[in-house]
């Protein structure tokens, strides 16, 4: 069994964790596949002996691989839909990070986790991805994300006006500092801190909200994810900036813009004993207040 493994990279402190992590996979006969910076990192500061098979791209990463783990946080986990892209290999996030809300498997549960994977017991669920199209090249060859497309002010400018169409039909316009619009999987993310709801990952469904609006009437709205959202912008300023997930550009206002659901998904993998709602518990605190 070949698992490859992802990381930005790892604390000094977490080397111990790091070699219990290559026994367990070598005592269940799983054979270590190493993205190519990381193994850098960590190949002197571990020890390592002997020939490793290493990955640096999606390209490298062929149907022999039957899982990719990545060790980090949430943001370590976007990363990786970089590099499965459109293969269908199921990632395993191990929380070595903060909070992780989607690499929500922490470093107790490890020994459960590759047994898991050995026996092949887990759960994979189906995440959606957001698209984004424009008339001009953006986020090379990779135009979509996990968690978000925000469209932000450039710097410290006046706010925006964000002109908002739903399969080509107006639905509003904010003027904000910014817009975001998120997955299910990302209304836990950067939209959850601008007041905008969670929403269960199979909910088939786009949140779109407002970061900081003018209009105070003006609230998150959650809509279907077959339509196709488009935008124009108007600013003082001749360009804003996009996010998609961790990755940042800055445009033209002219820029055409639209956004709908990717034709593949991603596979997130979990265990069985761990479901949305206790993550929601466990990363939110909910339930922990017994006065009522």
């Amino acid at each position: 069994m070949k698992i490859a493994i992802y990381s930005r990279g790892i604390e000094n402190n977490q080397n111990k964790d790091m070699e219990f992590f290559l026994a367990e996979l070598y005592a269940h006969k799983m054979e270590p596949v190493f993205f190519q910076d990381f193994f850098n990192k960590i190949y002197s500061s571990l020890n390592l002996s002997g020939k490793y098979d290493t990955f640096s791209s999606a390209k490298d990463l062929d149907d022999d691989i039957d899982c990719l783990i990545s060790l980090g946080g949430d943001g370590t986990l976007l990363d990786t839909v970089t590099l499965v892209q459109d293969k269908g290999i199921p990632v395993l996030g191990i929380n070595y990070g903060r909070l992780g809300f989607l690499a929500n498997i922490g470093k107790d549960e490890l020994q459960t986790a590759i047994s898991a994977l050995s026996q092949r017991t887990y759960v994979t669920e189906k995440r959606t991805l957001i698209h984004v199209d424009a008339d001009i090249p953006v986020f090379d060859d990779i135009p979509y994300g996990l968690n978000e497309f925000t469209l932000q002010k450039k710097d410290s400018s006046s706010m925006i006006k964000i002109h908002t169409y739903l399969n080509g039909e107006f639905l509003n316009t904010y003027w904000a500092d910014g817009l975001i619009v998120a997955t299910p999987t990302g209304s836990t993310g950067y939209s959850l801190s601008c007041n905008g709801p969670i929403v269960f990952p199979e909910s088939g469904s786009f949140v779109i909200t407002p970061i900081a609006p003018h209009n105070l009437n003006i609230r998150p709205i959650v809509i279907p994810d077959d339509n196709i959202i488009s935008f124009e912008v108007e600013g003082r300023t001749d360009n804003f900036i996009c996010t998609l997930d961790s990755r940042r550009i800055v445009v033209p206002k002219e820029v055409q813009l639209a956004i709908r659901k990717e034709k593949f998904e991603v596979n997130l993998i979990r265990l069985n004993e761990n479901n949305f709602l206790q993550t929601l518990r466990n990363k939110l605190s909910w339930g922990l207040d017994k006065r009522n």
